[in-house]
């Protein structure tokens, strides 16, 4: 018996096509990370997380070439972040992380400061507790 196909299936190879989108700079083969749009009415150029869906007047850019991106004279370029990625910790959270941590080392000093009463007199104020929250009442004048 013979096998027929038809004339479409053997004149079409089938080739497995990359679910991971490239960058769109010419030889350049990377994983696209970000993508890039025009506004032309505001002579800006966008750059921001990688879109869902490619579209054909967007431009995928991978990591390095995402960087390096310049404007023509003129125009002003937008970087959009990405609120997955981890944002780098600035001056003032450091500085804020050292300080609980030595304050953290220091509970025998916040107890003789609060006069005398140690933890009974932290926890007039106390209202309620649901685990590691506590609802605090005002302090009345």
């Amino acid at each position: 018996m013979e096998s027929r196909r038809s004339p479409l299936k053997s004149a079409v190879p089938s080739n497995i096509v990359s679910p991971v989108r490239r960058c769109s700079r010419t030889a350049c083969g990377r994983p696209a990370v970000a993508t890039l749009t025009y506004v032309y009415a505001d002579s800006t150029a966008v750059l921001g997380p990688l879109a869902t869906y490619a579209e054909p007047h967007c431009y995928d850019l991978c990591a390095e070439h995402s960087e390096r991106l310049t404007a023509p004279r003129g125009w002003e370029v937008v970087r959009l972040t990405d609120g997955s990625a981890p944002a780098r910790p600035s001056g003032d959270d450091l500085e804020a992380l050292a300080n609980a941590v030595r304050e953290a080392a220091r509970p025998q000093e916040r107890a003789a400061g609060a006069g005398g009463n140690g933890a009974r007199g932290a926890d007039a104020t106390e209202a309620g507790r649901r685990g590691h929250l506590r609802v605090l009442r005002s302090p009345e004048p």
